[in-house]
């Protein structure tokens, strides 16, 4: 599978003077290739359309219970392990 993803080149001044610009019309997929005397020193791409997609309440519903001792104090020794006692 081939995917064309459309690379644009531009000097560090001009990405300097247009950035806006250029960030405003790139789209999602595209590049934006940011060179110092023509040679690739930077990449830009768009995150535009790439949301992460909704969760789903209750996925894990099936999965097992949370027993009540979960919720219950940690014993002395434990709490002193954590506080480096």
């Amino acid at each position: 599978m081939v995917h064309n993803k459309v690379m644009q080149r531009v000097n560090i001044h001009e990405a300097k003077t247009h950035l806006s610009r250029y960030l405003a019309e790139l789209k999602p997929g595209e590049k934006l290739i940011i060179c110092n005397r023509n040679e690739p020193v930077a990449e830009v791409q768009s995150l535009r359309g790439k949301k992460s997609p909704k969760r789903r309440l209750g996925l894990f519903k099936e999965m097992g219970e949370i027993p009540d001792s979960f919720f219950e104090p940690l014993p002395d020794d434990i709490l002193k392990a954590f506080n480096g006692d």
